[in-house]
């Protein structure tokens, strides 16, 4: 048993590369050392920007040896068969040996095959898992011929302390590496994992990512506390610095006042986005006029150079947001929505003006449909939602479109709701995100979602596979999340219809039944996806979207209580009933080549079962629709759950083929009333278990 140690040492490899890589590494060598059958202990992996390190403990010296009879073609095959196989086995016939079997007799051979040394297996092996990497992008450099997400420098591998001589291009690995990139270049050898951790220790290095991530993280509200304020959590950037230091220095700089009337979202987005700096508020949760920096050096002046450094790059580009901040603010919104004309949506659907032009009328429409929401309002901010996409500060600040129409709206004199509007109409961006909840808010914000869906399915450009490069996934949970959490009462084929007629004078005919189809389906798996991390069964949901019901809320609330019914035992019950009524049905009906679904005479009813049943299934069916037609989906479930007992009793006591073929045909008829019954709350064939 030896220990494997593994470094592979590159240019820098971006930070959201960086996990999927080491374990990427550790699953391709792993799985190599299963297939030559060589055994290990713990296996450990490590990035850095720089360097994949992989260390496996316990590793096997070399293969077990393998004894293995593999039987050949049967005695008396013909020759061709038995020179075949001794071809394949690179054998001659006088190592064949003869064997009865329970199927007959047949020619065998004993093979044996000596283990070889786990050095010899591992050049071949580690530099199989070396081209397997799938990096999602990758390069090649100079004249070389190998790709790597980055220049590649060079190879660490060591065996039990001995080189593998690995060979990848144009590279052969050795015992050496290489500490931080400035503060200790200097190449170190060595010998075993724990050397090679005090080496990097020593050259300013700290290989595992989750000290990194402490570190930055401890310093950073250590420092902010010190000067009285608190770091706002971010875990992504946090995360992404992690990946691009090798020796974490964290330090503060600060803002300059002149800057500080600039939107707190624009200060946030120069710092987080464009910098990668850690944000500090006050006790009050205002944005503090300092930033939080992790530098990747270790500086002997405290810093002061590297603060310097930064807060003239900051400046420089918080000058760039004032002068956009002051200039955009002398043109109104309103006065930029011809330039949005200049901008394409999509080369089939339209400008970015004919988009805004479209969302107004939806969202206008729309607003019918959500409490308290002010049509005229709803087709201002629709009107005016993308018009700060021509400002200068969302052509430098891209992130923070929407945010900024709402501070220019806000600047303009627009109505508070319009601006609210703006700001939140892309909302919800992902599943964490909050969703927008004003009611002019929510009507643009489906408009928006409503017009993209309709359009994209209209021109057949809907997503496939994995791909969705229009985010139309997206804008469906969006749009359904809205729903749910606003509690709205939309019905979404008239709202698909109502989107579609907007892009009637760019695409003339336009086949409804097509889109609601196919949207129906699309929010279908949305809505299933969604709900499944709430625990509710996507059969349900699949059941119940059967009746044609397209109101989301009204919807989730029949699913929710098929579940609570079929949760119990009446609804167990009454769904093995279902299938068994159904059953009998469709067997009837295709031995008689009819249908049994018609009137159920009461003249014929003879047995008590038959006549009690009849009774309760015209009883809980009038029920069923007043309660349905009420949204009382509990009563329509109590109404169901009482027809249990009748439907038991009948199928105890009654024979349905019975030899009166008139008493037969009613009791087929009257089993069809049992699917009908059920039917009208849910489609039941389509819920499993």
């Amino acid at each position: 048993m030896a220990e494997l140690l593994l470094e592979l040492l590159s240019e820098e490899i971006p930070a959201r590369m960086q996990g999927r890589a080491t374990d990427d590494l550790q699953r391709l060598v792993t799985a190599r050392l299963a297939a030559q059958r060589i055994g290990h202990g713990a296996v450990r992996a490590w990035s850095t920007p720089r360097r994949l390190t992989l260390v496996i403990e316990g590793v096997a010296d070399a293969q077990p040896d393998r004894a293995e009879e593999r039987r050949g073609p049967r005695v008396g095959a013909p020759e061709q068969a038995l020179a075949g196989f001794l071809s394949a086995n690179n054998a001659d016939r006088g190592s064949l040996i003869e064997r009865d079997t329970p199927k007959g007799r047949f020619w065998f051979l004993d093979v044996y095959e000596a283990g070889r040394p786990t050095i010899e297996v591992l050049p071949e092996l580690i530099a199989g898992a070396m081209t397997d990497l799938p990096w999602p992008k990758s390069m090649r450099w100079g004249s070389h011929q190998i790709r790597w997400v980055r220049p590649l420098r060079s190879i660490l591998c060591l065996f039990g302390g001995a080189v593998v001589p690995v060979r990848f291009g144009h590279l052969t690995a050795g015992n050496t590496t290489q500490g931080h990139r400035f503060l200790a270049p200097e190449f170190v050898q060595v010998h075993d994992f724990a050397g090679y951790a005090a080496a990097l220790d020593k050259a300013y290095v700290v290989l595992d990512p989750a000290e990194r991530r402490r570190r930055i993280a401890a310093d950073a509200a250590t420092l902010a506390a010190d000067l009285g304020l608190m770091l706002r959590a971010d875990e992504g950037l946090l995360e992404e610095v992690a990946g691009l230091v090798e020796w974490p220095t964290v330090l503060a700089g600060r803002i300059d006042d002149a800057f500080m009337d600039v939107p707190a979202e624009v200060l946030v987005s120069a710092m987080r986005t464009h910098q990668r700096y850690f944000v500090a508020e006050d006790s009050h949760g205002r944005l503090a006029p300092v930033f939080v920096l992790v530098s990747n050096l270790n500086p002997d002046d405290g810093g002061a150079a590297i603060i310097h450094g930064n807060e003239r790059v900051l400046r420089a580009r918080l000058a760039d947001a004032k002068f956009f901040w002051d200039t955009d603010r002398q043109t109104r919104l309103d006065a930029r929505l011809g330039r949005l004309g200049d901008i394409l949506f999509q080369a089939k659907l339209g400008t970015v003006a004919e988009k805004a032009s479209r969302i107004a009328a939806l969202a206008r429409q729309l607003a019918a449909y959500i409490p308290d929401a002010d049509p005229a309002l709803a087709e201002r901010a629709g009107l005016l939602a993308k018009a700060d996409l021509v400002t200068g500060m969302v052509g430098e600040f891209p992130e923070i479109q929407g945010i900024m129409g709402s501070y220019y709206a806000t600047h303009d004199g627009e109505p508070k709701a319009v601006a609210q509007a703006i700001a939140s109409h892309y909302a919800p961006a992902g599943p964490s995100d909050q969703i927008p909840t004003g009611p002019v808010a929510i009507a643009v914000a489906l408009a928006d979602k409503l017009d993209t869906l309709a359009g994209f399915f209209a021109i057949d450009e809907k997503p496939t596979g994995s791909k969705d490069p229009y985010a139309l996934r997206r804008a469906a949970l969006g749009i359904l999340r809205i729903l749910i959490e606003t509690g709205v009462r939309l019905p979404l084929k008239p709202a698909i219809t109502a989107a579609a007629e907007g892009y009637r004078p760019l695409l003339g005919t336009i086949d409804t039944a097509r889109l609601h189809d196919e949207l129906m389906g699309f929010f279908a798996d949305r809505l299933k996806v969604l709900m499944r991390d709430r625990g509710v069964r996507h059969d349900l949901i699949a059941a119940v979207l059967a009746g044609g019901d397209d109101d989301v809320v009204r919807l989730l609330a029949r699913v929710r209580a098929l579940q609570s019914f079929l949760d119990g035992e009446d609804g167990a019950n009454l769904l093995a009933a279902y299938r068994r009524a159904s059953n009998i049905v469709r067997i009837e009906e295709k031995k008689d080549g009819t249908t049994y679904g018609g009137a159920v005479d009461a003249d014929l009813l003879v047995e008590p079962e038959e006549v009690s049943l009849h009774g309760a299934l015209v009883g809980a069916r009038a029920e069923i629709a007043t309660a349905l037609a009420g949204e009382d989906d509990e009563r329509a479930m109590t109404a169901l759950a009482g027809i249990r007992a009748p439907v038991d009793a009948f199928f105890d006591r009654v024979t349905v083929n019975c030899e009166m073929a008139e008493r037969r045909r009613n009791r087929l008829h009257l089993l069809s009333q049992i699917r009908a019954a059920l039917e009208a709350v849910a489609d039941f064939s389509k819920i499993e278990g």
